[in-house]
């Protein structure tokens, strides 16, 4: 990894996620994560790997996640590598792309969204 690639958030993050993020990279994966949220809330974290601020956000993210009491199921999306996928979560749910983005689904349809600093588990528990 260059020293760019480490200040500024390179294209390395599958090789270190996080284990409780499940992957959103085709409308499949978006399919079922939305038939999950008749089940109980999910969440939908939107993600572009080349942002400092979004990593940063990321970062902060999974280290409420790891010390969280309980669980949560996450989705985990690189816009970059998915923009359609972004853009058609945006459209469908009628919520304004932004990035980084915490989108809350619960039975199929969003109750809570946040971008930024704004971002926290309590969006979802």
């Amino acid at each position: 990894m260059s020293f760019f690639d480490k200040i500024f958030g390179g294209n390395n993050q599958a090789s270190d996620q996080k284990p409780f993020w499940k992957n959103i990279k085709s409308e499949e994966d978006l399919e079922k994560a939305i038939e999950s949220s008749y089940q109980h809330r999910i969440a939908i974290f939107k993600h572009s790997t080349s942002c400092f601020i979004s990593k940063t956000v990321l970062k902060n993210f999974e280290k409420e996640v790891e010390n969280a009491d309980q669980e949560v199921e996450i989705y985990y999306l690189d816009l970059l590598a998915h923009r359609p996928l972004s853009n058609k979560i945006a459209e469908d749910f009628g919520i304004r792309h932004e990035s980084p983005q915490l989108i809350v689904i619960e039975n199929g349809k969003p109750v809570n969204s946040a971008s930024h600093q704004d971002i926290s588990l309590s969006q979802i528990v």
